[in-house]
């Protein structure tokens, strides 16, 4: 889901960067000293995961967190994966810096999306709260594929096949990352709920 330098318009680039830049703005601004920490682990775990790609075809998938950062962070996801994908086009060149603007929107914005769609939803008891765990996972996964094609395709018609492919590509992986997230809230409800903002009855 990273998009190396080169490769998209100049407007883009801008247009990416500008959004980017908004979000983190707004998600800097919603941080208090007690959420630092959580803003850290989140963004380590995006970096470690986000490492592990699987080439499919013409393009390459890897795991994101989009869900779980959003439903824990919400606006608070865009600085997270920005540090987190600076860190990696630095260290790994993974995606690139003049790209870094596209990147960081296109995975975060799903996930601030979700976090904020699902964020009742999983304060319910039970089945419900999976249901809406597993969907935050598997939408913030398609929200960013289809954020990636459309860069792409605006970037130049000649790249609608990269474009499908990476659709595509995903598709499995939303399954697997709705998987995960579900996992991950149900333990979070057990053992640390105010992580998810869920009061403990």
């Amino acid at each position: 889901m990273h998009i190396s330098d080169g490769i998209l318009s100049t407007p883009v680039l801008a247009g990416g960067a500008a959004l980017a830049a908004a979000g983190t703005i707004i998600g800097l601004a919603k941080i208090k000293s007690d959420d630092v920490p959580r803003v850290g682990l989140l963004s380590a775990v995006f970096f470690v995961a986000s490492l592990i790609n699987v080439p499919v075809g013409p393009t390459s998938v890897h795991l994101i967190g989009g869900g779980i950062a959003g439903l824990i962070l919400r606006w608070k996801a865009f600085p997270a994966i920005l540090v987190g994908l600076l860190l990696q086009a630095v260290f790994f060149q993974y995606g690139g810096l003049t790209s870094l603007g596209v990147n960081t929107f296109n995975m975060a914005a799903p996930a601030v999306l979700v976090g904020i769609l699902f964020r009742r939803l999983i304060n319910k008891n039970g089945g419900a709260a999976l249901i809406g765990a597993f969907l935050a996972g598997a939408l913030a996964v398609l929200g960013g594929a289809v954020l990636v094609a459309a860069s792409l395709l605006l970037s130049s018609l000649d790249y609608a096949a990269p474009a499908a492919w990476e659709l595509a590509a995903h598709l499995v992986l939303m399954v697997i990352e709705g998987i995960m997230c579900a996992l991950c809230v149900g333990f979070l409800k057990k053992v640390k709920p105010e992580m998810l903002g869920v009061q403990e009855i």
